[in-house]
């Protein structure tokens, strides 16, 4: 029985020997085959060196090398296609999330049969805003997406291969991968794990938080669109109303149709609704522009084995060939 323990790395230079080390203490521990995959998505520290180093002691890491930085989401992804294990364990390797946690995982997705067992955090900790900020994504995704979303999902997670299979089919250019996790489906039990306090400065800033809000409600839901069609109904039914009143007060009750400053705030209010039903539908078509060119999400410079694993790789995709 085997397992690929798949990480990213960005500014990771520190974390990835220590990570290494404890992540085999575990896998020795519970007694299986296993091997590393680490992603280098285009991190500007020497990480790539550092994981490259540990191939040159141990055959079972090897380190996939992104052309650039793709985000976080796509190269985790591209962790799993170049995973070979039985079992895959997904983790980040800074340690917030201990990999001694892989224990509690293992166990719920061996006794539940499951094909996933996920952690999630029971209690956001850091500032109150980030706390804010999680609770509302979750709320806005859970009410505007037709797939609901555990809440408080960390990266941590113990997959089969066949679920990893089928989550590889998933080939958009814009997505969130949470969403991507709840939209394969099969048989997912959540697991309450702890995060370690964070002592590094995180890279997920407030402008790429917002898009991984909008690239998930675009990518499995319809329903902002709707509303557009929703909010058009509601202003048309209201404006015939307003008509009939202000007809009503003028041929019945003399009334003096006049307001220079109700004229100019219904214009604005118009306006405003007008763009903001434009900016939704120009969302959409955005993602739509950038989905039809089908470019690959991630591109590799390179693959960094031992020699040995290089000369098994080859031997075995040979084989395949045949």
């Amino acid at each position: 029985m085997s397992i690929s323990i798949v990480s990213t790395l960005y500014h990771s230079r520190e974390y990835i020997r220590p990570f290494y080390e404890r992540c085999r203490k575990v896998m020795e521990a519970a007694g299986l085959e296993y091997d590393f995959v680490f992603v280098n998505d285009g991190s500007p520290d020497d990480s790539v060196e550092v994981a490259a180093a540990l191939t040159e002691t141990d055959d079972r890491v090897a380190v996939v090398d992104l052309s650039r930085n793709f985000g976080h989401h796509k190269a985790m992804m591209a962790g799993l296609q170049h995973a070979t294990g039985e079992h895959v364990f997904l983790i980040d390797v800074d340690l917030e999330e201990p990999p001694e946690c892989f224990e509690r995982l293992w166990e719920t997705y061996r006794n539940h049969e499951a094909d996933v067992a996920f952690a999630v955090q029971p209690v956001r900790h850091g500032p109150a805003m980030h706390d804010v900020a999680g609770r509302l994504y979750y709320w806005v995704f859970n009410h505007l997406s037709e797939i609901p979303m555990e809440n408080n999902q960390l990266t941590a997670r113990v997959m089969s291969r066949r679920y990893v299979d089928a989550l590889l089919e998933h080939r958009e250019e814009v997505f969130s991968i949470e969403a991507i996790w709840s939209a394969t489906g099969f048989v997912q039990i959540p697991v309450a794990v702890e995060k370690a306090e964070h002592k590094g400065v995180s890279t997920y800033t407030f402008s790429k938080k917002m898009a991984l809000v909008i690239n998930a409600i675009t990518a499995y839901s319809s329903r902002p669109l709707n509303m557009v069609a929703w909010f058009g109904i509601i202003m048309t039914l209201g404006s015939f109303l307003y008509i009939g009143v202000v007809l009503f007060q003028y041929l019945f009750l003399g009334w003096r149709v006049d307001g220079y400053t109700s004229l100019i705030i219904s214009i604005w209010l118009v306006g405003g609704l007008v763009l903001f039903n434009l900016g939704i539908v120009s969302t959409y078509l955005a993602v739509i522009f950038r989905e039809v060119k089908r470019r690959p999400y991630v591109l590799v410079r390179q693959v960094i084995r031992s020699q040995s694993a290089a000369a098994d790789t080859q031997s075995h995709e040979h084989r395949h060939q045949k």
